[in-house]
């Protein structure tokens, strides 16, 4: 990797006549890259050719820049300095495929979503489940279909009974511009789905509204609003003694951080979220950075 850095250096004073201010700084923007991608990955794989780099890994360090309180200016100047590495590295077929060619930076002011904690989850769930009521049934599996998906509220409240398929356990929503996605569905989420058709939505029904094919029902037997679902969220997370500051949407943030903590790649969250660029995602991987973001301070002090 050293020996990849040099070159492209040594290309840069000779073939392009760059100032040695300049070529310093893109060696001082290479090294914090390298150090960081070690910091994040040596532990678990061997980095010792510039293909090995993935795109995810990019965003990482971009959301990881930011974190340590740097410029958009500054930022912006060291992931020049890498897409020209690797523009370079591509043109002299060191790399199969150049992870910088979607590179994005994330968006000017985004602030990091709200998202709780596992325990918060599990309390925020429990509150429903401790009756039985057609409501609580229908709040719970609300809530659970929330946490396992990442779907919006406003196309959690649009599903239909057409749009859940319990046997082969996933769903169909329709995103931003009516943009269709295929959800996967963990076992006790499928579950959550199977009680409330068998054991509430029935009881919900109206005999006036008895052909409504929408999945969650208020008590008129109506298609739930998103507002009259707000309103539920807010009375679970203070029943659950939750800050009651989250919102529907706090359970989509919370399924994103906790699926990248655990492992989950950048790109596949994007799709299950739906987000057409990538940059949106970037954001929750702060979390994720946190312990990478220790180690590198504690070896690069003045990095």
């Amino acid at each position: 990797m050293n020996e990849s850095v040099s070159n492209f250096l040594n290309h840069l004073i000779v073939e392009r006549g760059v100032s040695p201010h300049t070529v310093a700084a893109y060696g001082n923007d290479l090294q914090q890259l390298t150090a960081f991608l070690l910091a994040s990955h040596g532990k678990h794989l061997k980095l010792d050719r510039w293909d090995q780099i993935t795109p995810e890994s990019l965003s990482t360090y971009v959301v990881y820049l930011q974190s340590r309180g740097y410029s958009n200016t500054t930022v912006a100047r060291k992931i020049a300095s890498v897409k020209s590495f690797f523009s370079f590295l591509s043109k002299e077929g060191d790399l199969t495929r150049n992870p910088t060619e979607d590179l994005a930076l994330p968006r000017k002011g985004i602030s990091v979503p709200k998202s709780l904690t596992i325990e918060e989850i599990q309390r925020l769930l429990d509150v429903p489940a401790s009756t039985s009521s057609p409501e609580d049934v229908r709040n719970a599996t609300m809530l659970e279909l929330l946490y396992a998906s990442g779907l919006r509220v406003s196309e959690l409240v649009n599903l239909s009974l057409r749009d859940v398929n319990l046997s082969e356990h996933y769903l169909r929503c329709f995103g931003k511009g009516s943009k269709e996605r295929i959800i996967p569905l963990y076992r006790k989420a499928t579950e959550a789905v199977g009680r409330y058709l068998r054991e509430a939505r029935p009881k919900m029904m109206r005999e006036n509204n008895s052909k409504e094919q929408a999945l969650f029902l208020n008590h008129r037997g109506e298609r739930l609003t998103r507002q009259g679902f707000w309103f539920i969220v807010k009375r679970l997370a203070r029943q659950a003694n939750i800050d009651a500051s989250i919102t529907p949407h706090t359970l989509r943030h919370s399924f994103a951080t906790h699926l990248l903590a655990g492992g989950a790649s950048l790109r596949n969250v994007q799709e299950l979220l739906g987000h057409a660029s990538i940059s949106t995602t970037q954001v929750y991987t702060h979390v994720n950075n946190s312990h990478i973001q220790e180690e590198y301070d504690s070896a690069h002090p003045r990095a």
